[in-house]
This record gives C-alpha cells, sequence and structure tokens, in this order.
C-alpha cells in the first residue's frame, strides 16, 4: 500500500478515536499499530518497536523530566508560591492578556522537556476569576511556549540543525526571527482577542511579593543551568531541583508534605499517553514509515525545496519533537547545498509546523490533560494560526529565493 495512504488511514483512524473521547495516547497507539498492520505484519517488528522504547534513554528522561515536573509544580502551588509569583507577575505587566502570553513564551526560552506542564498552572492562575475556557487557555499555553522556536539560541533543534548544516546559529535566527515576532502576533489574533479580563487595578489589589516570583523562577533556571553547564539529563536536572525545593520552602515557611509532593505526582493518565506516544514513534521506526516517506518525497518531481519542506513537515506531524525532523532532514539539507540559509529555515519552520499540528507533540498532550480541554477545539485556533504562518513563509521565501 502506497505510503501516504496508510498515513491517511491511521490519521483517519486517531481523528476517530478522538472525535469519541477516546484518550490521546490509546489513540495514537491505535493509529500505530494500523501502521504496523499495512507496512509490516510481523511480530518481531512490534518487539523491535518495544525493544526501542524501553532501552532508549530519552524514553525515561523524558517520563522522568515530566514526574519532576508536575513534582515541582505541586510544590509552588501548595505553598501557595505560584499564586504570589502571579499577583507579582500581574502587578508589573499592564494586564492579564499580555501575562497569559508572556508567562509561556517566557519558560519557553528555557526549553526542559515536559515544560508546557510547568507553564500550564501558572496560565490557569492567571486567568483566574475571568470568563475564559479552557480549551482557548490550554491553546494559549501550548501556542505562545512555542514561539521562539526560530529565535532562541538555546533550543535543541536550533543547536542541532546548524551544527548539522554548518550554519552559524546567529545567522539563522536572524534568518528567522521575523517569524517569531509573525507567530506571536498570529497566536495574539486567534487566541487573545473575542474576551475581556479585569482592568490592571482591579486584579492586582494585593501587592505580591517579589520573593514568590523568585522562588518560582529560579528553579526552572537553575535546571537550565545543570543542563547547559554541568550537562545533566532533563530528568536528573528536574529531580535535583524538585528533592532540593522540599527543605528550601520549609525553610521559608512553606513546607510541603512529601507524600503530597511524590505520590501526588504519579498522574497515571499523563504517564499512560506519554508512553503510548513514545511507542507510536518505536513502530514508525521499526516499520521503516519514515525511510519510506522520505523516499517517496525524493523520487517525487518537485522542486528541492518543496521536498525538503514537505518530509520536514510530514516527520515533525509524526514524532512531534524537533529533534526528529530535525536529525532527518537537516542531513539532507547539508547534502544539497551546506550552509544554505533560506534551505535550513524551510526545513526548520515546516518541521516546527508540523509538530504544532499533532498529538504526539507532548506538550501539546499534557497541556490538553493539565486543562482537560476538548483536543479539537485546543488546536483548531493554532491550525488556523500555522497554516496562515507557513502560507506566509512560503510566500515570503519565495519572492526573496536568490
Amino acid at each position: 500500500m502506497p505510503i501516504f495512504l496508510t498515513i491517511a488511514l491511521a490519521v483517519a483512524l486517531m481523528v476517530v478515536l478522538l472525535r469519541r473521547k477516546t484518550a490521546i495516547g490509546p489513540s495514537i497507539l491505535a493509529a500505530g499499530l494500523l501502521i504496523w498492520l499495512f507496512e509490516s505484519r510481523e511480530a518481531t517488528s512490534l518487539i523491535e518497536a518495544l525493544r526501542i522504547t524501553v532501552t532508549s534513554p530519552r524514553s525515561w528522561d523524558l517520563l522522568g523530566a515530566l514526574y519532576f515536573v508536575v513534582c515541582l509544580e505541586i510544590e509552588l502551588r501548595k505553598s501557595e508560591t505560584l499564586k504570589g509569583m502571579v499577583r507579582y507577575v500581574l502587578g508589573i505587566l499592564p494586564s492579564k492578556k499580555i501575562a497569559m502570553a508572556a508567562m509561556p513564551a517566557f519558560l519557553g526560552l528555557l526549553p526542559s522537556i515536559g515544560g508546557a506542564r510547568f507553564s500550564a498552572p501558572i496560565v490557569a492562575e492567571i486567568a483566574q476569576g475571568e470568563a475564559i475556557d479552557n480549551n482557548r487557555l490550554a491553546g494559549i499555553n501550548f501556542w505562545f511556549r512555542h514561539i521562539f522556536e526560530f529565535a532562541s539560541p538555546i533550543i535543541p533543534g536550533m543547536i542541532l540543525a546548524c551544527a548539522i548544516t554548518k550554519i552559524s546559529v546567529a545567522d539563522l535566527i536572524l534568518h528567522l526571527l521575523w517569524a517569531s515576532v509573525l507567530s506571536f502576533a498570529l497566536g495574539w489574533s486567534f487566541l487573545m482577542t473575542g474576551f475581556k479580563t479585569s482592568k490592571r487595578h482591579e486584579v492586582n489589589e494585593e501587592k505580591g511579593s517579589a520573593l514568590d516570583f523568585w522562588v518560582a523562577i529560579l528553579p526552572i533556571v537553575a535546571v537550565f543551568a545543570l543542563m547547559i553547564f554541568a550537562k545533566t539529563s532533563a530528568a536528573v536536572s528536574m529531580g535535583i531541583v524538585a528533592v532540593v525545593m522540599v527543605p528550601v520552602l520549609a525553610l521559608l515557611g512553606r513546607k510541603v508534605g512529601l507524600k503530597d509532593i511524590f505520590w501526588g505526582a504519579c498522574e497515571k493518565s499523563l504517564f499512560r499517553d506519554v508512553g503510548c506516544i513514545l511507542l507510536f514513534i518505536g513502530i514508525l521506526h521499526s516499520t521503516g514509515v519514515l525511510e519510506a516517506i522520505v523516499l517517496a518525497f525524493e523520487s517525487a518531481p518537485i522542486p528541492t525545496p518543496a521536498v525538503i519542506a514537505g518530509i520536514a513537515f510530514a516527520v515533525g506531524m509524526l514524532t512531534g519533537m524537533s529533534q526528529g525532523h530535525v536529525a532527518i532532514v537537516m542531513p539532507m539539507v547539508a547534502a544539497v547545498s551546506s550552509g544554505d540559509l533560506n534551505l535550513a529555515g524551510v526545513a526548520l519552520v515546516f518541521g516546527v509546523g508540523g509538530q504544532m499540528l499533532t498529538p504526539t507533540h507532548v506538550c501539546l498532550m499534557v497541556t490538553i490533560d493539565y486543562f482537560k480541554s476538548d483536543f479539537f477545539k485546543t488546536l483548531l485556533p493554532c491550525v488556523l494560526a500555522e497554516i496562515l504562518l507557513l502560507t506566509t513563509f512560503s510566500v515570503v521565501t519565495y519572492l526573496t529565493w536568490p
């Protein structure tokens, strides 16, 4: 069966299951099993997919990081540090809308696996008392967390892309900076309009404490520092910070029970869904689907930039992670034209575009899980914004291609 027909049927199955309110993880895994049925049907490929999932350091790093992110969120929420931090932020920003967009965007500058699970309660706290439904709040948290994918020098996908293509990080950022500005503008247009929030003087009767702000923000900065400078994994970094925060909060008179933290972080549905996503990605590798997609695009009679864009978008959708499409597509960019800013830009923007439209994206999954929002209603404004972003980028790139 043609590979794109297989993918289309798998996506259709996923959509049907999601429409019937099946959980995201099992829906994705069912789509993966359908792909296996059409492309392999051999038990050995399923066993290989399971082996890839279980033995991959990234799997355990992701699960561990998510667990400790939830631990940290519980610590900050139950100690009321999160609430105090939000009051402080609302005291220095002119409106709740700006705060709702700014906090996930700021935290997105400090890349951490599962970080959307940390910014979600902040968005929820800022929106408390306002008539904003959870579908919109989930969309705000998800979209604005990723507006700097094209403009941050510490995003893993950006670093890996530049290393492979031999392009300086600064050059690629300058080339794509306008895309991040456009991403913010589109997100604001689709997600931050159509509702009103309390005026500034009505929401800031309590001044809030600068201490709360720093107690909430410094743990994320510490995680970033450990990952960048000490070279520890995301799970280890988050674990160290979550454990250290226990005595820190106790010294500040904000003690939180150990059982509340470490047992309360065992969110079964969250880890079930993440496990299903990881196994789905393992199936894509063991059945050779990703390689088949690349070959199908390469053999198509279309221009090279369109081939690169198509592969990046497809792999981004299937894997839901920047390292996935970068690792597959950027070597092709380097082989075709090493150092080509335009081609590298196409690969990165379309790869991220695929990431932003798929339930395999862990940030989307954990955001929907936190807000208990509807998958389709959460994703619809993001889809519309992403279509406009990719269309505008394509037109500008075509008109300015040397």
